[in-house]
């Protein structure tokens, strides 16, 4: 596994970002592990997620020209990416993010930040259901633009309503690349090399077998 991988999850877990045990998901499923990136808000923290996101997004070879963060917490991952790539990569790429509600005064829109135009590389924390990238890519294709894919922390590889994941639904229905940093597999392998998580390890494997693709 890559070291950025293993950075990610050790950074996850430390946050709080990262939890294991009974969450109840918005599908009724009980699942025995919950990533939340809002967890992320402390300074080193925030700094090693963006070194993980663009390090993900180099490897990729994605071609794009601007990054996109959804608000609420995609704005907080698209900044601290593009500080990233910037810093570690040499890639000084711009940055936008939109707001929930049009703004009436002063610069007007929903968008702040960079225009939202070129090749659009769409940054987030999952995507369970798909819903809220099918309502970025209205935003996107609205401006004019064209969405070069999506990056994500975590791909949990589980059913949606059919037997594909959201993400494969995404990645068929939009012809994109949906970039994940870790999946439940690589989260499988770190628990692996823990003595004290066997237990962990058999609940999410019964659980991939009964939800996962």
């Amino acid at each position: 596994m890559n070291n950025y991988k293993t950075q990610f999850i050790d950074n996850a877990i430390d946050s709080g970002a990262l939890k294991f045990g009974q969450f109840r998901l918005k599908s009724g499923r009980v699942s025995p592990h919950f990533f939340n990136a809002g967890e992320f808000y402390r300074g080193k923290a925030l700094a090693t997620l963006g070194q993980c996101y663009a390090q993900a997004i180099v490897d990729a070879g994605i071609e794009f020209d601007v990054l996109f963060g959804p608000a609420y917490k995609g704005i907080t991952l698209a900044a601290a990416t593009s500080v990233a790539l910037a810093e570690h990569h040499n890639v000084d790429v711009p940055y936008c993010f939109n707001r929930k509600e049009a703004k009436s005064h002063g610069e007007g829109g929903t968008i702040v930040g960079a225009p939202l135009e070129g090749r659009v590389l769409i940054i987030d924390d999952v995507i369970t259901a798909g819903t809220a990238i099918r309502e970025v890519m209205t935003m996107v294709e609205q401006a004019g633009a064209q969405a070069a894919g999506v990056v994500i922390g975590v791909d949990r590889k589980e059913r949606g309503s059919s037997d594909k994941s959201a993400i494969q639904e995404v990645e068929q229905q939009f012809d994109i690349p949906v970039v994940s940093i870790i999946d439940i597999d690589d989260i499988l392998t770190y628990l692996n090399t823990k003595d004290d998580m066997a237990e962990l390890v058999v609940q999410i494997k019964d659980y991939r077998q009964e939800y996962g693709v």
